[in-house]
């Protein structure tokens, strides 16, 4: 079976890809030798290769392009488009996390802050770090979700990854454990299909300091992607999924193609793929998508 090798780099700085080294590698090591294919010229390249294992020939890659700010990602060539997005918002959708900017805003930036790292690292349960978090903004008023919008951007490739998907048949679902005040906004803005949340507590116009349960954390992730699945009947194999911290690492897992994007180093060591240096059209540069059929 043919597998692929798929290599993002600077874009202009074909160099730094090492296309023809590894090729030659993978070439002696194997003895079938594949011409690369670029996706965008002097910026994304696929190498197919048979005979060598997914972890072998990363292991290569990894070898050759060193520190340099490439991205290696290894699969099957089957069913390399996906038919299904789910997508997590905080730090993968948009830059940040929308809880801090609302917590800086309630004058609670710092200890908030320190409860999502410890959760996205997966230090802290993450229900339990939620309700620790929406405890410190008891009492101020709804008004201050209105300030944090202008605060929200989006991440570089966003509505590229969404449209282009769509425009090919796919489903796509914003999943967050944020809060869907967030979500419609961003689902909203990239013209995700459906999105999954949670919901702030709010009494006489003011933050309770409650979730309203059932929390919607890394199950709810999870099922969300197998629902899509389901919904657009196609096997997991054939969904993506995206996301950056512990909460997601169930969602990539399940995933036919999981990527950590810009993760949590305990998220990015267990997803089978990762995103370090490159917007979220790796994601489409990923499913063989050519720069030339981006959606924008």
């Amino acid at each position: 079976m043919e597998n692929i090798l798929t290599l993002i780099g600077p874009a202009g700085h074909p160099d730094a890809l090492q296309l023809d080294r590894i090729a030659t590698a993978i070439k002696d090591v194997a003895g079938n030798p594949h011409d690369p294919v670029w996706l965008d010229e002097g910026h994304a390249a696929d190498l197919p290769f048979t005979g060598l294992t997914l972890a072998r020939v990363e292991s290569i890659a990894r070898s050759f392009v060193k520190n340099a700010p490439v991205d290696v990602i290894v699969q099957p060539s089957a069913d390399r488009k996906k038919h299904v997005l789910v997508a997590d918002m905080d730090a993968t959708m948009v830059v940040g996390e929308t809880l801090d900017e609302l917590a800086a805003l309630a004058g609670v930036g710092e200890r908030v802050s320190a409860i999502t790292a410890r959760a996205m690292n997966g230090d802290i349960d993450f229900a339990t770090a939620l309700r620790e978090r929406v405890a410190l903004l008891a009492g101020h008023p709804t008004s201050l979700l209105e300030q944090v919008i202008p605060k929200m951007k989006l991440t570089p490739g966003a509505r590229a990854l969404v449209s282009t998907m769509k425009a090919n048949g796919a489903r796509t679902v914003l999943v967050s454990g944020g809060f869907k005040f967030f979500t419609s906004i961003v689902a909203k803005t990239c013209g995700f299909d459906e999105e999954r949340a949670n919901d702030l507590e709010v009494s006489e116009g003011k933050l309770t300091g409650r979730v309203i349960e059932p929390i919607k954390g890394r199950v709810a992730k999870r099922e969300a992607l197998m629902a899509a699945a389901t919904r657009r009947r196609v096997p997991l194999d054939r969904t993506l999924a995206v996301g950056d911290g512990a909460n997601d690492t169930e969602m990539l897992l399940t995933a036919g193609l999981g990527i950590a994007f810009h993760a949590k180093p305990i998220v990015a060591a267990q997803a089978r793929a990762r995103i370090d240096h490159n917007d979220l059209t790796a994601l489409l540069y990923a499913q063989g998508y050519k720069k030339e059929e981006f959606v924008v």
